[in-house]
C-alpha cells in the first residue's frame, strides 16, 4: 500500500478543483456579482494549503495498486466536495455548511437534488459553479486530473475506481490515453448541445450550465421549474442529449474509428433504447388525459423518462401527480438506470443483463446439475469474478438503500417521501416523490438526513465499494 500516494493524489487534486474555481470566479467578474471574492478566497487558500502539504507527503514512487486506486478516489471525492461547498458559505447564499456540502455532494455526484427554495435568487457565478460541478463529475474529477496530468504509473486503477459500471477497461494502451478520448468526446457532445440549446432560444449562460446538467446527467437547474418554462424545441434537444450522455462512451470511441458494425451490435445499447421506447410508450398512453395533444403528452412522456432513466433529474412537469402506473414506471427507472460507462447513475443496464443471464443460469442448474452454462455479455465470456462482483454490489446496492431509508425513518414524513428520496439520492437521480417530488425539494429534511443523503449520493455515484474500503480498518492495518 503506497501510503504516500495516497495522500498526495488527493491534495494534488484539492489542487486542481482550486485552479478550476477561477472560471465561476471569471463568470462572476463578468458579472460584476460581489461572489467572486468567496471563490478567490477558497481557490487561494487550497492552493496555500495544498501545494507545501503536497511537497511534505511526496511519494518516492508513483505505483499504487488496486486498493489503493479506491481509497485515492474515495478520499478524493470527500475532499473536493468539502471544498466546493466553501464558496457557498461564504458568499452568504446558502449560509449552513451542511446544506451547502449537501449541494455541493449533489453537484459532483450529478444527483441534482437541491435545498433551494428560490434558485433564481442567485447569483450566476455560484449558479454557473454548481452545474459545472456536474460537468467535472460525469466524467470523473480524477479521470480529469489524469488527462491532463502525470500523477500516477498506472491511472488504471484509478478510472476502474471512479468509472461506474461493472467493467472498465481502456480503450487504447494507455489508460491516460484513454481517460483523454472519453473527456475529448465528452467536450464535443457538450459544445454540440450548447449550440442547439441557444438555436432553441436560450441564452448563452443559460445553455452552458444546461448543457453541463445534461452532459453530466446531474439536472441543476437555474429555474424553479427546471426545463418547463423553456421552448418545446429546447426540452427535445434536451430529452435527445439526456439520451445520448446515458449510453455507453466506448461505442462512440468505436464509431469514431468506424468500427460501426461492433458499436451496433452492443446488447445493452440495444436493450437500453428498448427500454427508454416502452416505458415512454406507455407513459405517453396512461397521461394522455392530461395533455391537450398526443405530441404534447409524448414530449413530456420522453422527457421524464429520458430525465430519470438516465438519473439526470431535470423536469418539465409535476410527474408526483401523474396516474400510479407512470409513477410506478419512474420508480423502476430509478433502479435501472443508463448504461455502464456513461455518466449517468443507478445499478446500469449491463448490471441488469448480467444478473438475469446469472438468474437464469442458476435456475438452468436447478433443473440439469450436470449442464454446464456460460455467460456472455457482448459477444464475450465473462469471468467469474465479474459475476460474482455484480451479485455482491446487487446485494450491498438494497442493503445501502434500506440502511438510508432505516435512518431516514426518524423524519416526520410519509413512508414514500422518505423512501423515493434515499433511491432518488443512491441513485444520483435527485427528484423523488412526495415531499421530495419535483415541484419541492429536500429543504425540508432535518441537517442530519441531509447528511445520510450525502452519504448514500457519494455511495451511489461511486458505486459503495470505494468508500467501504476507505474507512474499513482492515484496509489500512499493515502486513
Amino acid at each position: 500500500m503506497n501510503r504516500r500516494m495516497i495522500l498526495y493524489m488527493p491534495l494534488q487534486i484539492l489542487r486542481a478543483t482550486a485552479l478550476l474555481m477561477l472560471l465561476p470566479a471569471a463568470v462572476s467578474i463578468y458579472y460584476r456579482e460581489p461572489c467572486v471574492w468567496s471563490f478567490l478566497i477558497c481557490s487561494g487558500g487550497a492552493l496555500l494549503l495544498s501545494i507545501p502539504a503536497a511537497k511534505l507527503v511526496k511519494p518516492y514512487t508513483k505505483e499504487i495498486y488496486a486498493k489503493d486506486g479506491f481509497v485515492i478516489v474515495a478520499l478524493s471525492w470527500i475532499l473536493l466536495s468539502a471544498l466546493g461547498a466553501l464558496p457557498f458559505t461564504i458568499s452568504g447564499e446558502i449560509p449552513s455548511y451542511v446544506d451547502a456540502f449537501f449541494e455541493t455532494v449533489s453537484g459532483f455526484t450529478t444527483t441534482g437534488a437541491s435545498i433551494l427554495t428560490h434558485v433564481e435568487s442567485m447569483s450566476r457565478g455560484l449558479l454557473f459553479w454548481r452545474s459545472f460541478t456536474h460537468f467535472l463529475g460525469g466524467m470523473g474529477v480524477i479521470v480529469f486530473v489524469m488527462a491532463i496530468t502525470n500523477l500516477s504509473d498506472r491511472p488504471i486503477h484509478i478510472m476502474r475506481a471512479e468509472m461506474p459500471g461493472p467493467i472498465v477497461g481502456k480503450l487504447v494502451p494507455k489508460a491516460k490515453q484513454t481517460a483523454k478520448i472519453l473527456y475529448l468526446i465528452y467536450i464535443v457532445l457538450t459544445l454540440t448541445e450548447i449550440a442547439l440549446l441557444k438555436i432553441g432560444g436560450m441564452s448563452l449562460f443559460e445553455a452552458t450550465v444546461h448543457a453541463f446538467g445534461t452532459a453530466g446527467t446531474g439536472g441543476f437547474g437555474i429555474r424553479s421549474d427546471s426545463i418547463a418554462g423553456y421552448t418545446p424545441f429546447a426540452q427535445w434537444v434536451i430529452t435527445v442529449f439526456m439520451m445520448v450522455f446515458g449510453v455507453n462512451f466506448n461505442l462512440y470511441y468505436l464509431i469514431l474509428i468506424r468500427n460501426f458494425k461492433t458499436a451496433l451490435k452492443s446488447r445493452e445499447l440495444w436493450v437500453y433504447c428498448g427500454i427508454f421506447g416502452g416505458s415512454t410508450l406507455l407513459v405517453t398512453l396512461n397521461v394522455l388525459r392530461m395533455f391537450p395533444s398526443f405530441g404534447t403528452a409524448l414530449r413530456h412522456a420522453a422527457f421524464q423518462v429520458s430525465s430519470i432513466m438516465t438519473t439526470t433529474g431535470f423536469v418539465t412537469t409535476d410527474y408526483d401527480r401523474w396516474p400510479q402506473l407512470s409513477k410506478t414506471v419512474l420508480l423502476l427507472l430509478m433502479f435501472i438506470g443508463a448504461c455502464a460507462g456513461s455518466t449517468a447513475g443507478g445499478l446500469k443496464v449491463s448490471r441488469v443483463i448480467i444478473l438475469g443471464k446469472t438468474i437464469h443460469r442458476e435456475v438452468t442448474r436447478m433443473l440439469h446439475p450436470r449442464s454446464v452454462r456460460v455467460i456472455r455479455f457482448e459477444g464475450k465470456k465473462l469471468e467469474e469474478a465479474v459475476i460474482h462482483n455484480t451479485a455482491v454490489y446487487f446485494v450491498l446496492y438494497f442493503i445501502c438503500v434500506m440502511a438510508g431509508f432505516f435512518l431516514l425513518s426518524i423524519e416526520p414524513l410519509d413512508l414514500e417521501s422518505c423512501f423515493t428520496a434515499v433511491v432518488a439520492c443512491f441513485n444520483n437521480i435527485g427528484p423523488a416523490f412526495g415531499a421530495a417530488g419535483p415541484a419541492s425539494n429536500y429543504a425540508v429534511f432535518s441537517p442530519f438526513s441531509k447528511l445520510v443523503l450525502s452519504a448514500a449520493m457519494l455511495l451511489g455515484r461511486l458505486e459503495i465499494f470505494p468508500l467501504i474500503l476507505a474507512f474499513s480498518p482492515t484496509t489500512w492495518m499493515k502486513k
